[in-house]
């Protein structure tokens, strides 16, 4: 890998920027640690879950860019960026990506608001006399 490797996450509302290069698995997010802008453990797992599939933790460093959203949102989308930038840096391990089921764009996202109604399916409270 002579230069870095870019690509884009995205989640819900949630975009994320991810930067991989040789390195010795320093993550950030946002210019903080991983682990301190992620406080709960199972969003950590969640960005670490590229490396863990190809047994490559020790061997880049990334550097994420994360805007919009939730920090669950902004986790997975980190997910995804990540997978993708390992894969434009090689494109031999897609196929052990993607069983892991780590290169599936999650297309859910908040149902917008309806005319007549409280939230996107909730009613006003029905009232008899």
């Amino acid at each position: 890998m002579e230069k870095q490797k870019n690509a884009v996450g995205r989640r819900k509302e949630a975009v994320t920027r991810v930067f991989l290069s040789r390195g010795e698995g320093k993550i950030t997010v946002n210019d903080k640690d991983y682990k301190a802008y992620f406080p709960l453990v199972y969003l950590q797992n969640q960005v670490e879950q590229p490396f863990k599939a190809l047994d490559s933790a020790d061997k880049f460093d990334v550097k994420i860019n994360a805007t919009g959203g939730g920090l669950k949102g902004q986790a997975e989308a980190a997910k995804l960026g990540i997978a993708r930038a390992l894969i434009e840096n090689n494109p031999e391990v897609r196929p052990t990506l993607k069983a892991a089921g780590l290169l599936k764009r999650d297309p859910r996202s908040v149902e917008r608001k309806k005319p007549g109604r409280k939230k996107a399916r909730r009613s006003f409270q029905f009232s008899k006399r």
